[in-house]
């Protein structure tokens, strides 16, 4: 049976909504990437979403081979439609079918990424080594995870999912609270597998625009394993977001300019020996 925790149904329309936001990390990890080893770079990009992130990569090495990953066939066919082709460098740009939680690396990668995604695989870390090991001398693997989960937009969300109306059908669903490390652990495990090793926290201050934009954003996101739950049921489905629209509306309250939504994200940057 499939798991709405790890294999939510994605809306990718609904994430691109705050794709500015969303990319901006994105940017920012790979402005610490160094230099790749090879003047034609293969690439791999896990948990690629609807592509916007991916082509980002294209930009900064633009004639590399990038292969997005995804798991989510809504994603992959946005991605597809949006950004597959070739790249102005006279590289290209594909995507493929894959889940994350067993992708090996076939081929020797001079940079393998990804982008908010490995908060969503239980033991992630474990696989590190296997990353690691599918890069070339000087090769680099870097990732951003949303590093917020005792966040109000996630704790608000826990709490009502174990209400007695709730807690039969989302409490087991949504992201644990170990779902991402800390700091020290992942320097640690990736340190410890001989890389040069670069990791750091950022606190995004992002200014919303809308009605119940808090609410908007995490329907993206964090809120599709309970929104897959529900999907059949659309009273329920209704019924639960009136009532967390209205935690996160004390939670996050308006202001004439917005509404300011801080997001802790954890960033890491493991330099394989060259």
């Amino acid at each position: 049976m499939t798991n709405p925790r790890t294999n939510p149904v994605w809306d990718p329309g609904q994430y691109l909504r705050h794709a500015g936001h969303r990319a901006r990390p994105f940017a920012d990890l790979l402005a610490r990437v160094p230099a790749l080893p090879t003047a034609a770079p293969r690439i791999a990009d896990l948990g690629c979403g609807p592509g916007n992130a991916t082509a980002l990569l294209a930009e900064r090495w633009p004639g590399a081979h990038i292969t997005g990953y995804d798991n989510s066939p809504e994603m992959l066919d946005a991605a597809h439609t949006g950004h597959a082709g070739p790249t102005a460098g006279g590289g290209r740009l594909d995507f493929a079918a894959a889940d994350i939680r067993t992708w090996t690396p076939a081929e020797p990668y001079d940079l393998i990424v990804s982008n908010a995604t490995l908060q969503w695989v239980p033991g992630h870390a474990d696989r590190f080594a296997d990353l690691v090991a599918g890069l070339r001398p000087g090769g680099s693997f870097a990732f951003q995870v949303p590093d917020n989960i005792d966040a109000p937009l996630h704790a608000l969300m826990r709490d009502l999912a174990g209400t007695p109306r709730w807690k039969a059908r989302l409490a087991d669903v949504l992201r644990r609270t170990d779902s991402v490390h800390t700091p020290g652990a992942y320097l640690d495990r990736l340190a410890r597998l001989g890389c040069a090793t670069d990791v750091w926290q950022t606190t995004y201050f992002h200014v919303l625009q809308g009605e119940d934009p808090v609410l908007d954003w995490v329907k993206g996101t964090g809120l599709r394993p309970a929104l897959t739950v529900l999907a059949d049921d659309p009273e329920a489905r209704k019924a639960f977001l009136t009532e967390y629209r209205d935690l996160l509306r004390e939670a996050y309250p308006s202001a004439p300019y917005g509404t300011v939504l801080p997001f802790r994200r954890l960033f890491a940057v493991a330099v394989q020996e060259a």
